[in-house]
């Protein structure tokens, strides 16, 4: 491990604003449990921030001999406020079919979705009036997102049908965004796949795309201490699959090129050159079919079942 690894992960953690503990107790709420034809599903409200509930899904093959291996899966943002958790179940208009929860269940694993502040069940709370009352009170609307994922997995290791050591993170486009940040904050994470959400920010200063991002993504003084790279860099050498449209404006590809050579550097410079990846293909801001293969693979690789 690069020496200061740690030493930049809480230089990272800092940048999110005023943040409540992260030892205070994590507690869960079993609402609904119900066997769907394809997996077992577990309706539940989550006790993890101290501000309000987190409504959460967890779907799980129907038979499991073993601790399961789990995916902590990302939602996307879209402007569906309403939709939130619901992407696991469901997809959304970017994502192929089936949905995460059918492939991933199918393919032995168990995952876990979130419906992130503003989003599902939480989007009583405007996104905009969120992101200005939290500025007030000297918190980041993203840090508290972050917050709350890094606080499922506290959850997902409490469990005992869950591996602790097989945990693994993915999400398209807001969901991208999350998957490498939580995976760069937290050693848990042994996999990350983000899809259509690599953004290098001076790169998107450059092209004129700052409005391509919601007001959630921006932290105050982050680029005085981080590029994109470093942040990523914080994952090496763990497995790393990167998934970008090369016409998709949320992600320019100058900074695909930036990222993908800082990457390459640092994960050869590990020893773990067969850990990063980054794969590029001629769409905009969607999820292909070879992009949903590539992601099979790449679980299958290194999140073995």
């Amino acid at each position: 491990m690069i020496p200061d690894y740690e030493i930049q992960r809480d230089k990272l953690y800092g940048t999110l604003g005023d943040l409540p503990r992260r030892d205070r107790p994590v507690s869960a709420k079993l609402l609904l449990y119900e066997e769907r034809d394809k997996y077992l599903l577990e309706k539940l409200s989550l006790d993890i921030n101290g501000f309000e509930e987190v409504p959460a899904y967890l779907i799980k093959p129907k038979v499991a001999r073993e601790r399961l291996p789990v995916i902590l899966y990302n939602h996307a943002h879209g402007g569906d406020y309403d939709l939130g958790k619901d992407e696991l179940l469901l997809g959304n208009k970017g994502l192929q079919k089936p949905p995460y929860a059918l492939m991933l269940s199918e393919a032995g694993y168990a995952a876990l979705c979130i419906d992130m502040w503003a989003f599902g069940e939480r989007s009583k709370n405007k996104e905009s009036q969120l992101f200005k009352q939290m500025l007030w009170r000297g918190q980041v609307l993203w840090g508290m997102m972050v917050y709350d994922s890094l606080r499922a997995v506290d959850y997902l290791c409490q469990r005992n049908d869950i591996d602790p050591n097989r945990i693994g993170t993915l999400g398209i486009s807001m969901g991208s965004t999350m998957a490498w940040w939580i995976a760069a904050l937290d050693v848990r994470i042994k996999v990350c796949i983000d899809l259509c959400g690599m953004t290098d920010y001076q790169a998107l200063i450059e092209t004129g795309g700052l409005d391509e991002h919601g007001l959630y993504y921006y932290v105050p003084g982050l680029l005085k201490q981080f590029t994109t790279s470093q942040i990523n860099t914080l994952i090496a050498p763990r497995p790393h699959l990167s998934l970008a449209g090369n016409n998709d404006p949320l992600t320019p590809p100058s900074g695909l090129d930036r990222i993908d050579l800082e990457l390459r550097k640092v994960y050869q410079s590990l020893n773990a050159s067969q850990a990063w990846q980054m794969k590029r293909y001629n769409c905009g801001h969607l999820e292909t079919s070879d992009m949903r293969k590539e992601i099979v693979s790449f679980l299958k690789q290194w999140l073995v079942i």
